[in-house]
């Protein structure tokens, strides 16, 4: 958790140095750290407008891992959304699928001490809330639910929330 605050101060400050030094963007995208949401605990995120404007649909990929007591899991969000508003307040709406990649230290008895069980898969998501986009770029903030499911589980209120630059 640490390191995931460290990193969000870390580019906190890089993103207003930036902003200080861009010139007016023509397409939007940002990149983010999002904690919860569609990567399960946290990941980090590309997202872009698939046109010149700040509405419209766009598409976002990021990448999160997890290493806790032997169990290793990678995730892979990868989500198109479409954004409704003006200025910098938006309403953002999307849908997409999380690939997941894991692996745990296993000691069943049978098999070699330090033997790893893997498992891959992968699972939807979708992505409703709050996004806080300068069109002159800079800070960037994202909050909301992200419902997540697939043909066992529906988790309907599981929370996001991002924070990040724009470019």
């Amino acid at each position: 958790m640490k390191k995931l605050l460290f990193s969000a101060v870390i580019l906190f400050f890089v993103a207003n140095i930036c902003n200080a030094q861009a010139p007016e963007r023509s397409k939007s995208q940002g990149v983010f750290v999002e904690v919860l949401g569609n990567g399960l605990l946290y990941s980090v995120n590309y997202d872009t407008r698939f046109s010149q404007s700040m509405n419209g649909f766009g598409g976002r990929a990021g990448i999160g891992y997890i290493a806790i007591e032997g169990v290793r899991l990678t995730t892979v969000p990868l989500l198109v959304n479409y954004l409704f508003g003006h200025e910098k307040h938006f309403f953002e709406v999307g849908i997409g699928a999380t690939i997941v990649a894991g692996s745990a230290e296993t000691d069943n008895g049978f098999g070699p001490v330090g033997e790893r069980d893997r498992a891959s898969g992968a699972f939807g998501t979708m992505s409703i809330g709050y996004r806080l986009e300068p069109t002159d770029g800079g800070f960037l903030f994202r909050a909301g639910i992200t419902p997540v499911f697939d043909s066992t589980v529906f988790w309907p209120l599981w929370p996001q929330l991002s924070f990040g630059y724009a470019f």
